[in-house]
């Protein structure tokens, strides 16, 4: 299999895979070996405030000369309303009672004890640290942080989980498209929160490729060489790798959360909004299943930020029945060898059989 192709020749790396960027999972070790490998590490932001940002893209230079992206999330943030006020405060007590009820003893915090982050200020910060190219999710950036991006010479990489969120992307300039299918583990991308598209991943690649002329890297259930080739014939020009990873040497998770990885099936993985207040698929487990339904969740980022302390303690308590286990639909062996070892696995597989 040739493997040189735009995405490669963009990216200036040898095979067109892409570390997904999991906040949470993601380490600066993780980041470093994938872009090692001659792949692309990504660097999980999210919504991280400006020092925070500056601290791991130092310690991922310090593990790395090569270049990996860093990914932001670019959400809207909701108007703080007397609605909203009454409605965090009654989920806060939910949340709370239904904590102690599973012997987890948590004070979350108020509304006005929430620090809510823009993504203008993590723009400033890695073009100040001169990262050269920049991923994000839930929507599109503004003009004015796209022309301040790409006069510095970055390359940007957005996400859609739809044609009508690709053509956008492309209106806007954006260098290449990740697509999404909907098999895809953890936070959907999408533009909107409510009614998001749920597209199956190839049906979605298709038609995205007959409508814009950008590169695309494909993310969704790709995890072998089928996957990998099934994704490449229908129009992926680089192929994003996340819950192969969940299990590597430098994951984030602890051995817990991995030890229930590895006693998955597949009709435990679920498309949810309990934990984080937008969609995203993962483990299904008691505090899904207790909040996704109920008049307890509050819009992204206020529920995800009421949850993180819950999530904290629960993981003290190697309690996997109230974290958030992020994970696609497609399972697989879930390797503890490193990222760099499972990414040349892949590889060499692709190379063998093709």
């Amino acid at each position: 299999m040739t493997w040189n192709n735009t995405i490669t020749q963009k990216l200036n790396i040898s095979y067109p895979i892409i570390q997904a960027p999991m906040f949470g999972v993601t380490t600066p070790e993780m980041v470093a070996a994938a872009s090692n490998a001659d792949c692309l590490g990504s660097l999980a932001l999210a919504d991280l405030d400006a020092e925070q940002c500056l601290e791991l893209i130092k310690k991922t230079k310090q593990l790395t000369n090569k270049a990996f992206a860093v990914n932001i999330f670019v959400h809207e943030i909701p108007e703080i309303t007397q609605e909203l006020i009454d409605k965090y405060s009654k989920t806060k007590c939910s949340l709370e009672k239904l904590a102690r009820e599973n012997q987890i003893e948590v004070n979350l915090p108020g509304i006005d004890e929430i620090k809510v982050n823009s993504y203008h200020e993590q723009v400033d910060v890695i073009i100040s640290e001169n990262c050269k190219m920049v991923s994000f999710t839930f929507g599109n950036l503004d003009q004015q942080s796209i022309e301040k991006l790409k006069s510095n010479g970055t390359i940007l990489i957005g996400t859609c989980t739809s044609v009508k969120e690709a053509l956008i992307l492309e209106k806007t300039e954006i260098d290449i498209i990740c697509v999404q299918g909907i098999e895809a583990g953890g936070h959907r991308g999408s533009f909107t929160n409510a009614n998001i598209p749920q597209i199956g991943g190839f049906s979605l690649l298709s038609q995205v490729r007959d409508s814009v002329k950008s590169p695309i890297i494909y993310a969704g259930g790709i995890y072998n060489t089928r996957t990998l080739l099934a994704a490449k014939t229908l129009g992926a020009d680089g192929f994003q790798i996340g819950s192969l990873l969940l299990n590597s040497e430098e994951s984030a998770l602890k051995d817990f959360e991995k030890q229930r990885l590895r006693n998955l099936k597949e009709d435990e993985i679920t498309l949810t909004k309990s934990f984080s207040g937008r969609y995203a698929r993962g483990i299904r487990n008691t505090f899904i299943e207790a909040v996704e339904n109920s008049d307890f969740v509050l819009p992204y980022p206020y529920q995800n930020k009421l949850t993180g302390e819950l999530r904290k303690a629960a993981r003290i308590q190697n309690n996997s029945e109230f974290v958030n286990l992020w994970t696609g639909q497609s399972i697989s062996e879930f390797s503890e060898e490193s990222t760099a070892v499972i990414l040349k696995n892949l590889i060499k597989e692709v190379e063998k059989n093709n």
